[in-house]
């Protein structure tokens, strides 16, 4: 299962992957991106494409995640104009 992190002030995000209605979850707060991914483990996603926004805010993305052989977070490059 795969799902998508972005923060909810982020219009520009995975319009696509919501038009062919893939989960697309929103966080307020960049503090909590950590506990988001961790939520999202535990309802067993086994992807989680971040924005790269996002992204630069968690702590667990290298020191934590990289170890995990059945769980795997992608950074979506940010779009260029």
């Amino acid at each position: 299962m795969i799902s998508y992190l972005k923060l909810d002030k982020d219009s520009s995000s995975f319009n696509y992957a919501k038009r062919l209605g893939f989960p697309i979850y929103e966080v307020s707060d960049v503090e909590k991106v950590d506990e988001k991914i961790k939520e999202l483990k535990n309802k067993n996603y086994t992807s989680v494409v971040i924005s790269n926004e996002l992204a630069g805010f968690s702590q667990d993305i290298i020191k934590k995640y990289r170890k995990y052989k059945d769980f795997n977070i992608i950074i979506a490059k940010q779009k260029t104009k």
